[in-house]
């Protein structure tokens, strides 16, 4: 007797319904694997496009000096020397640390501080929201001077004015004059909660000789890597050793999308694993689905049911059991996703690509991890079957 697919299917949908908790229970794998892999790659992948945009809107003309050797002295004369290269527009030495800012009573613990120059702002898009700019002369006499990020001046001056205002930096008193627009954050730190200083100022309270880094504006992008290589001269002549990192944007992003991408595929391997154990499960209990429905493969192997209709029912029934699995895990993905991106303001989707693979690989787990179960099942004698009690 040769049994339409449509009859095959429909056995596989009423023997799938006969026991809702059963299957619900053993979909539940798929399920979870599903919505790992759409949510660990989604994030993966938003990691990486949010460093993209980050790389990107700083522009395509930077250059960025590390000085790794700490005892290196750059001194002014060597930035203005600096400064004067072929191609170099712009430049900010810059020094970081962190330190405890305080007004009154209000205290702000952690405040990323950066001593800059007066290039810094032009460089990094920074906007002056009211008073003035760090300049020139601040830098020479090492004006004990301060650029409020706008969350800092919220938080310690709420709707005040905090301008010609002392605050307190690490102990040492500070004079506001000027506050920043807000600027949206990116991978490299908040924009909002910084204060900005002369970069020799923050030399001076931190007895330090040297800055942590350099940033250089090119004149244009076509000439970045002319600049690169004239500033790569200079310093090996002037240190004579290679005690220097430079990075251009091209090669911040090919070096940091290589880390993302490597997560994004760690990610989607530990979520495979989960999946991988869901298809495990459906194994399990489409074997235990043999064992009660001996007697009915016996029957209707013994009307005239081919081997081949009843490998194709149970296989069926385990990929129908694995692509709503799938299809559940995608909607929950996607849900976990927006959740995800409206509560901590990170730029995540599941892309079509990923939805599509994701899908075709649940389908895929319900058919290898049935074949098994289904292969057995369709190897029953019929008079084995209908001896079986």
């Amino acid at each position: 007797m040769n049994i339409s697919l449509k009859n095959t299917l429909k056995m596989s949908i009423q023997s799938i319904l006969s026991n809702k908790m059963r299957t619900f229970l053993t979909m539940l794998g798929i399920i979870i694997g599903v919505f790992s892999v759409i949510v660990m790659v989604s994030m993966g992948q938003g990691a990486t496009a949010s460093v993209t945009q980050s790389i990107e809107g700083m522009g395509s003309n930077l250059l960025n000096i590390t000085l790794t050797d700490r005892t290196i002295r750059f001194s002014n004369d060597n930035l203005n020397e600096l400064s004067m290269l072929e191609g170099v527009q712009l430049l900010s030495p810059n020094i970081n640390w962190m330190a405890p800012v305080k007004y009154g009573l209000n205290n702000e613990e952690g405040t990323s501080v950066v001593g800059v120059n007066e290039n810094y702002m032009a460089i990094n898009g920074h906007t002056i929201k009211t008073g003035r700019l760090i300049n020139p002369l601040d830098i020479e006499n090492r004006n004990k001077v301060v650029l409020l990020g706008s969350e800092v001046s919220e938080n310690l001056f709420g709707q005040f004015n905090p301008i010609d205002e002392s605050i307190s930096l690490s102990g040492i008193k500070y004079t506001v004059v000027g506050v920043l627009e807000e600027k949206e954050s990116t991978l490299f730190g908040d924009n909002n909660n910084m204060v900005l200083i002369p970069y020799t100022t923050g030399m001076r309270q931190f007895r330090t000789n040297s800055v942590s880094s350099i940033t250089v504006q090119g004149a244009d992008a076509a000439s970045i890597d002319k600049t690169q290589s004239d500033i790569e001269s200079y310093l090996l002549t002037l240190y004579g050793t290679d005690s220097y990192r430079i990075f251009n944007q091209e090669q911040l992003l090919s070096t940091l999308n290589e880390i993302t991408g490597v997560l994004t595929l760690l990610l989607g391997g530990i979520a495979g694993i989960s999946l991988l154990v869901g298809g495990i499960g459906i194994m399990n209990i489409m074997l235990v689905t043999v064992s009660e429905r001996t007697r009915e493969i016996g029957v209707r192997k013994a009307i005239g049911a081919r081997r081949s209709n009843i490998l194709f029912q149970f296989l069926i029934e385990s990929s129908v059991i694995s692509g709503i699995g799938g299809i559940i895990g995608i909607i929950l993905g996607i849900l976990a996703n927006s959740i995800i991106s409206t509560a901590f303001e990170i730029p995540i989707s599941a892309s079509l690509q990923v939805i599509m693979i994701a899908f075709l690989f649940s389908l895929f787990v319900g058919v290898f991890f049935g074949m098994y179960p289904a292969n057995k099942a369709s190897k029953l004698k019929p008079v084995d079957a209908l001896r079986y009690e």
